[in-house]
């Protein structure tokens, strides 16, 4: 059977989030040496600029229908997703095409799935935290956020950090515990601040680390704290790198065990 791996992101325009993704896509070959590694990318805007730039800008549903036209037999489809609604939206692009037949498209799953990714997430927040940072200072994290039952999700979470660290916390954009609740919590007067997302683009550089009055960042120094943003995404972190890439194993072993 003629396998190979699809590795799907948001995507990034700026050079450390580009270099994110080539180092993850390096990992991915080394791990799975002798499989094909593609890409695609769900941003409409990102692909647009990679159109006009002249490099390869493969949507999801693109990127299938080319390896069907090559005539692979099985796609390990591994999104770089945190949680949420985009991952289905993954899933419904695989099931489109594999519908068309001739391919086995299979979608592993995103950083925070299952108990065990929480409690393996958790451990890698506490394991990159800044290195700089005294233990008694507040830590905010920034995720997308999520709606439904997957915001559920976000909550163990900030419960299995708390458990590792009280003073670092876990707040989203959309769907999950907002920055105004943990602004009551924050106690220290340098406060960190870091994206829980895969790389660094327009949400971790305008609505968590922006100078307008709208930005976590500004509500925290509202707040009367200094706050110090760290502008590096969590693909670029081993623990969290890990854990996308022990999924997309699994998924591959998936084929094997039919």
């Amino acid at each position: 059977m003629k396998r190979v791996i699809l590795l799907v992101a948001f995507g990034a325009s700026s050079v450390q989030g580009r270099s994110a993704l080539q180092n993850f896509d390096a990992m991915v070959r080394e791990r799975l040496a002798g499989l094909p590694v593609r890409w695609a990318y769900t941003s409409l805007l990102l692909r647009e600029r990679l159109t006009q730039a002249r490099q390869k800008s493969d949507s999801v549903v693109k990127a299938l229908n080319r390896l069907t036209f090559e005539r692979f037999d099985e796609v390990a489809v591994q999104p770089l997703q945190t949680v949420g609604r985009e991952h289905a939206a993954v899933c419904a692009a695989a099931g489109e095409v594999a519908a068309g037949g001739g391919i086995d498209c299979r979608v592993g799953m995103p950083l925070l799935t299952t108990a065990a990714d929480v409690q393996a997430v958790a451990r890698a927040i506490v394991r990159h935290l800044p290195e700089q940072r005294n233990p008694a200072e507040d830590v905010v994290f920034m995720g997308h956020g999520a709606r439904y039952a997957a915001v559920a999700l976000y909550e163990d979470l900030a419960c299995a950090v708390r458990n590792l660290d009280e003073h670092v916390h876990i707040g989203a954009m959309n769907g999950a515990t907002g920055l105004e609740k943990i602004l009551s919590a924050l106690s220290s007067n340098r406060v960190w601040l870091m994206p829980l997302l895969s790389v660094v683009g327009r949400h971790a550089l305008q609505d968590m680390a922006g100078e307008h009055k709208a930005s976590w960042r500004s509500r925290i120094e509202a707040d009367g704290r200094q706050c110090v943003p760290v502008l590096k995404g969590i693909a670029e972190y081993d623990g969290f790198a890990e854990i996308w890439l022990g999924h997309l194993e699994d998924l591959v072993q998936s084929f094997t065990m039919g």
